[in-house]
């Protein structure tokens, strides 16, 4: 599109400023342009609008063009042709300097230059790198923007930038260990405590249903992700876990953790307590980034207060608490953290206060509110709803958890597999519970109350239980069968037996030998186990035992019987499934020998 270009080079600082918007106009309303001549266009756009600020009339370009200028060139910036110019170091500096003089008299023409930076680190691998250099800087603007700023348009624009320049840890290490430990000139606050601040008041204008909040808190959740997932493999800190690599490989996330990132926790904590379901699908942005988030954050002593502020809220449903519920026992906490000693007051007593003097300025109430309180919300409670709302969303009723059905309504939803969309919050439940022996109590008394209701198949029940357990036989999302597995294991303080006495052997008997736990179902020399009413449970489904009916048979048959059922236990032993001391030809045999 030859044209274009030789319509745009037609014009002056003297031509008519109509023709100047039909000329750009012209550039953004063309569908296909090729590349030499998107090339080109850029750079010349880019050429003019250096010369053009605020009241500037002598370039070809006026200050009043320079909004629809900048979309021109985010226009062909949606190409790789057109963003590889933008990329250069030259060109990203230029479009930073056309914002900031802008930002004051023409917020748009400001937002716009930004969006091609955006663009262009999108499309560009490269140009994340150059964003961040020192010839550019554009990281360091784009955080300062972030601490300045309250527009959520302006947040918005500023975290996509910082998402993308740090999304790589091998090129963005650095830059992201300087701007979380620095403040360079012009900045106020920590990094920390921008972001805390920054999502308190994008959480209040998300409630209050502002425009661009919700795409803003995402876009900033992204941001903070990479901050946590990265910062703590950058700088010597404490070991927490033993999971991952050996000592003298690579730091993975969740193993190593650095205080300078605790003042990340209460304002996140305060986002998935209360931010409401998407729709359609419950688990949408931006709850789903929350959870990745607090993923990334350990469940240690020194931030038990900010996970499990007491007293915890009672569940809805569940009976009166009493001085035995696990309602009320979690008030003292224990937690089994590998890390002893807590941390004097850093960047979480910071975040607390932020917290509270931004509740109160958003206040209508005089009544002042402590700053070293803690949000009043349970965050167990909340995990386990809204694990409840998913499953029943994504499993509804008591169909089985490949049903193709589920997996194709999935698919209309998201471009995510139910492996992606649930997996993490239920790796959060299973975080909790097994950092905390109250919050294990808790929900084990909501998943696997003492009066359970056992007259039926408990794999069968249209129920979060029901679907953990079917969830265990599945084929299709194998990480929701492992932490399902996980889960109901941990509740049963990892103790196999606790877990085939609870839901049945059969049940669990894959996910054990998975496990490499090689058990068989309880004998009968451990005597029957009864519900609360005293009816028999039986130990292979986890239900109460129905009354045996007696069927008739002739010697022959019963004898067929036998060496089917011997056959089977003994090819059952031999594969190594059952052990054998808990195969019952055997053991009967042996009482024949005895007596």
């Amino acid at each position: 599109m030859a044209n274009l270009l030789a319509s745009y080079n037609t014009l002056s600082a003297s031509s008519p400023r109509q023709d100047v918007s039909r000329a750009l106009d012209a550039i953004t309303g063309t569908l296909i342009i090729d590349d030499t001549s998107r090339k080109a266009l850029v750079t010349a756009l880019l050429s003019d609008l250096q010369s053009c600020r605020p009241g500037s009339t002598s370039g070809r370009l006026h200050h009043t063009d320079a909004q629809l200028a900048l979309s021109a060139v985010k226009f062909l910036g949606r190409h790789p042709s057109g963003s590889s110019v933008i990329a250069s170091a030259s060109n990203l500096s230029a479009l930073f300097s056309v914002s900031k003089s802008f930002k004051d008299n023409n917020i748009d023409a400001s937002l716009e230059a930004l969006r091609c930076i955006a663009n262009a680190l999108l499309l560009v691998e490269t140009a994340r790198a150059t964003v961040i250099s020192e010839a550019v800087n554009g990281g360091e603007y784009a955080t300062l923007l972030l601490e300045k700023s309250s527009s959520p348009d302006v947040i918005f624009i500023a975290s996509r930038i910082l998402f993308l320049a740090t999304a790589s840890l091998a090129t963005a290490g650095s830059f992201i260990a300087s701007i979380v430990e620095q403040k360079p000139s012009g900045r106020v606050l920590s990094l920390v405590d921008t972001i805390a601040l920054r999502l308190e008041s994008l959480m209040t204008a998300l409630l209050a249903g502002t425009k661009m909040a919700r795409e803003a808190m995402i876009d900033l959740l992204k941001f903070t992700f990479n901050i946590l997932t990265h910062y703590p493999k950058l700088v010597d800190c404490e070991k927490i876990t033993e999971v991952g690599a050996s000592d003298d490989g690579p730091k993975v996330m969740g193993e190593y953790w650095s205080d300078r990132l605790d003042g990340l926790l209460p304002p996140l904590l305060r986002a998935f307590n209360s931010l409401p379901p998407s729709s359609p699908s419950p688990l949408g942005p931006p709850i789903n980034h929350v959870v990745h988030a607090l993923l990334a954050i350990p469940f240690i002593k020194g931030l038990q207060a900010a996970w499990f502020p007491s007293p915890p809220a009672s569940r809805r449903g569940s009976p009166t608490s009493g001085p035995g519920s696990p309602i009320t026992q979690n008030n003292n906490l224990t937690t089994e953290s590998s890390r002893e000693t807590s941390r004097p007051p850093g960047a979480f007593d910071r975040a607390m206060s932020m917290l509270s003097a931004g509740r109160r300025s958003l206040s209508r109430s005089s009544s002042p509110v402590p700053s070293h309180t803690p949000p009043n919300h349970d965050t167990l409670l909340r995990t386990y709803d809204l694990l409840e709302i998913a499953l029943s969303h994504y499993f509804p009723s008591n169909i089985e958890a490949d049903d193709s059905t589920l997996r194709t309504a999935a698919r209309a939803e998201s471009d995510s597999t139910l492996d992606e969309l649930l997996a993490p919050l239920m790796m959060l439940l299973l975080k909790l519970v097994t950092g905390d022996s109250g919050s294990r109590d808790r929900v084990r008394e909501w998943l696997l109350p003492a009066n359970l209701d056992r007259s039926t198949a408990l794999e069968g029940r249209a129920d979060t239980l029901g679907r953990l357990l079917r969830l265990l036989t599945s084929v299709y999302h194998s990480r929701l069968n492992s932490i399902s597995g996980e889960l109901l294991y941990t509740l049963c303080n990892h103790d196999a037996t606790n877990l085939i006495s609870q839901v049945g052997y059969g049940n669990v008997a894959g996910f054990l030998f998975n496990k490499g736990i090689v058990t068989g179902p309880p004998t009968s020399d451990a005597g029957p186990s009864t519900d609360a009413s005293g009816a028999e449970i039986n130990p292979i489904t986890g239900a109460v035992q129905e009354p045996r009916v007696e069927i008739e048979m002739t010697e022959e048959e019963r004898e067929r019987e036998a060496e089917r059922l011997f056959t089977l236990f003994d090819r059952l032993e031999r594969s190594g499934a059952m052990p054998p001391e808990a195969n019952p030809v055997r053991h009967a045999i042996q009482r024949s020998f005895a007596s």
